[in-house]
């Protein structure tokens, strides 16, 4: 187990190393676009660039999760090349015609989604751009994963993000185009990369016809993980669409909670660096023992490190607010912060389940959790919105995701047994959930002495498991092996 946890971690510090300096980055940006951007704004971007992504699952028909499935089938390399082939020209094909047919119905689609705002139509046509740059993107990057290719994955993530950056920044400052210049900065960006990746493997995508899956085949995989992503990810954007249309609220309140889902991007990178990395190596292990073992250990740390994130997000997070904005019309996104930390958080337990029910090759089981997760989500938005403001949208999403992970548990555990560890996943939740709650009702709220009492329980949590017997004899081992040889280096 120990090579797959070393090769897991090797290519989850790849994928993370775009992600963290894109986040990084993105947030030390936050205090310059707040500025320029109002909340309303910034409510335009969120709305547009969470549709992007819902349109780019349902154009791309479930080809991508078909072709990292279908890829490890066969080590034959020429057949392996024709199924890049064929994967990549269907994409291209479907989000061709579907970018074509939505720039030429622009102007009702963008009042649907936008209102009368202004440069709305203008808005629209970059998301446009956006859904195709964004799917096509995407493969390109699966290929690069499931040959990993770690180091061209990194440095093309990476150059992505120096242009989106430095566009964004010249138009937004300099050309003060705002929502425009930051989606025009973001997709004009992708578009580049994306043709750039295409030219760099031409030679993959230029040769003869092999003897790949057929088309059908690839379907009958790919379309039915569809509604269940689909519906996957309307759990996560549906409250801003409620949000929206919510009487009183509107655009500058979509703008304020999109503040905290940005914030809460130390959580989503740590999600999107796993839902990349795990995947591939859960199925690339034949033996089921194996996988069992592997995807329970896995599962347990994944839930203390994203754990301990969104309670350092609980405790801090008034300060974190104030520090990357003086704008007060931001102020209040601390409030749904923890909450939206922990829904990402619980979003990266779903891709266990999801890669579960891919490895017993029965992806029609994802769709009925999904529907009862948004489901769930809607009513409580209706029930918790009106009460509870914008902590009551974060709070639906949690309990649709603690309804999903629930009916996945239910659904997969007789196709697949995962040998989930539930006294530690318990002891997790206890400690560092019981840390997190206690510190921010009873510490002080404000001030330079609320902020250091705060980090010190924050930090007092991997002490707390440690003294209530939460490693292994072997981890504690290992952690003193470790300790030993860098104290070694350094002497």
């Amino acid at each position: 187990m120990s090579g797959h946890l070393k090769r897991l971690l090797r290519v989850l510090a790849a994928y993370q190393l775009p992600d963290i300096v894109s986040k990084f980055m993105a947030i030390g940006l936050l205090p310059v676009y707040t500025h320029y951007l109002s909340t309303a704004d910034y409510g335009e971007v969120e709305l547009l660039a969470t549709s992007v992504i819902f349109v780019s699952i349902v154009v791309r028909f479930g080809m991508i999760e078909a072709f990292l499935r279908y890829y490890y089938t066969d080590e034959d390399q020429v057949r392996r090349d024709a199924l890049v082939r064929r994967a990549v020209r269907f994409l291209l094909l479907t989000t061709t015609l579907v970018a074509g047919a939505a720039a030429l119905a622009a102007d009702p689609l963008s009042r649907l989604v936008l209102g009368q705002r202004p440069h709305a139509t203008q808005l629209f046509l970059i998301a446009v751009l956006g859904m195709w740059s964004f799917t096509n993107l995407e493969l390109a990057y699966a290929l690069l994963r499931v040959d990993e290719r770690i180091r061209t994955y990194a440095t093309a993530s990476l150059i992505n993000v120096g242009i989106t950056i430095g566009a964004s920044v010249v138009l937004v400052v300099g050309f003060g185009l705002r929502a425009r210049g930051l989606l025009l900065g973001n997709y004009g960006a992708s578009t580049l990369v994306v043709l750039g990746l295409w030219w760099s493997y031409r030679h993959r995508l230029t040769g003869k016809r092999g003897g790949a899956e057929r088309l059908p085949v690839l379907m009958r995989f790919g379309l039915p993980t569809v509604p269940a992503e689909a519906s996957v990810y309307a759990v996560n954007i549906v409250d801003r669409y409620y949000i929206e249309h919510a009487r009183g609220r509107g655009l500058p309140a979509v703008g304020v909670y999109s503040l905290a889902v940005k914030l809460a991007g130390v959580v989503v990178f740590t999600v999107r660096a796993f839902q990349y990395a795990w995947p591939p190596l859960a199925y690339s292990i034949s033996d089921d023992a194996e996988a069992a073992r592997l995807y329970g250990f896995v599962t347990t740390y994944y839930v203390l490190f994203s754990g301990w994130i969104v309670a350092g997000l609980a405790l801090e997070g008034r300060w974190i607010v104030r520090l990357l904005t003086s704008n007060p019309g931001y102020y209040p996104a601390y409030r749904p912060l923890p909450w939206v930390a922990l829904g990402w958080a619980m979003y990266g337990l779903f891709v266990v389940f999801l890669v579960i029910a891919g490895r017993a090759k029965v992806t029609t089981r994802n769709f009925p959790a999904a529907i009862l997760g948004l489901a769930t989500n809607v009513v409580l938005l209706v029930l918790l919105l009106p009460r509870l403001g914008l902590v009551g949208a974060g709070i639906a999403l949690c309990g649709a995701y603690a309804v999903m992970l629930a009916a996945m548990h239910l659904f997969t555990r007789r196709l697949f047994t995962v040998a989930f560890e539930w006294r530690r996943l318990g002891q997790v939740v206890l400690v560092v959930g019981g840390i997190a709650v206690l510190g921010d009702l009873l510490l002080p709220s404000s001030g330079f002495g609320g902020f250091v009492l705060r980090a010190l329980a924050w930090l007092a949590i991997p002490g707390a498991l440690l003294l209530t017997r939460f490693a292994h004899a072997e981890e504690i081992t290992r952690l003193r092996a470790l300790a030993r040889g860098r104290a070694k280096a350094g002497a």
